[in-house]
């Protein structure tokens, strides 16, 4: 079957939200800032953005991120944000999805102790950089109704309390969606109860965000994937 166009896209999602990369198959346009080109998409360009979000290739509950040539010589790389009903400027979770895409996929290298990813949006220059570092590992948490858990509490941006989910005998899946969430109310409210991790640069960022569930890794094609899940405060699962 022959095709008339084809585009490269790798799947990505920010604590639950789908925010896929097309990484080719999208060929520049005219426009001297991302602004400008966001603009041309918008109103000589629309089309594809109805390909690629509505069924049968998208859906309602995700959003699209063009990778285009930056136009700012400090920039990595460019982007411009495509959801259902515009072309936001800059939105939080799709630019989270960016860096993870350019890093996860080897197009920006990985350098310690911090990388700093520049993206040229059509609002502007972001600089994205978050240092990750661990609190505690291994710790005993003494949580109402399961005993001593041991977590691991680390910052990656936001504070995190992960949990092999194994050890509280639950298992990753959609079957098990509300016990996760009701089980990781408890643990991580309990963390709370027990220790307040601070962050040493900024003693405003303190205290426990969300409870991340996690899997070992395992084979996959040819690689490695792992399954995790996190609960956030709102009582919704992310996964």
């Amino acid at each position: 079957m022959p095709f008339k166009r084809s585009f490269n896209t790798v799947g990505v999602h920010c604590g639950g939200e789908v925010c896929d990369v097309v990484t080719g198959g999208v060929r520049d346009v005219p426009g001297k800032t991302m602004y400008d080109k966001m603009v041309y998409f918008s109103q000589k360009d629309d089309h594809l953005r109805n390909l690629l979000l509505n069924e049968p290739r998208g859906c309602s509950a995700m959003c699209h991120n063009l990778l285009l040539p930056p136009t700012n010589p400090e920039a990595d790389y460019g982007f411009i944000i495509m959801e259902h009903e515009e072309y936001p400027p800059m939105s939080g979770a799709n630019t989270v999805a960016m860096v993870t895409c350019l890093l996860e996929t080897g197009m920006v290298e990985m350098k310690e102790p911090e990388t700093v990813v520049k993206l040229d949006a059509p609002a502007g220059l972001v600089t994205a950089y978050a240092k990750s570092f661990v609190f505690a590992l291994d710790k005993e948490i003494d949580v109402p109704g399961l005993g001593k858990v041991k977590v691991d509490i680390a910052n990656g941006g936001m504070i995190y309390v992960l949990v092999d989910a194994a050890s509280v005998g639950l298992k990753i899946k959609s079957t098990e969606g509300a016990k996760l969430v009701e089980v990781g109310e408890r643990i991580k409210r309990a963390t709370m109860d027990q220790t307040d991790p601070v962050h040493p640069e900024n003693s405003g960022i303190h205290g426990v965000t969300s409870i991340e569930f996690t899997e070992p890794l395992y084979e996959y094609k040819d690689g490695k994937a792992a399954n995790n899940t996190v609960v956030l405060f709102s009582m919704r699962e992310g996964s």
